[in-house]
């Protein structure tokens, strides 16, 4: 893995934060008796999104062949 993460890699951390997030969404919903304490849910959720969002780039990077840089950075 000399440039990174390959792409299987990227797949699975991509598919833990959605479980992550989907686990601290369920939680949140719950009543707050039921809730698992001592856990920042609303922090849990947050982390793991950007997380997702921060994947998703990185495999469409790696699927379509070259980086995603902004067109405004002088190469």
């Amino acid at each position: 893995m000399v440039g990174g993460p390959s792409l299987l890699v990227s797949f699975v951390t991509l598919v833990v934060a959605l479980a992550c997030a989907v686990l601290a969404n369920l939680q949140m919903r719950r009543p707050y008796e039921r809730r698992i304490h001592g856990v920042p849910w609303l922090a849990v959720q947050f982390v793991a999104i950007a997380i997702c969002f921060v994947m998703m780039a990185h495999l469409i990077s790696l699927i379509m062949g070259h980086d995603l840089h902004s067109s405004r950075l002088a190469y």
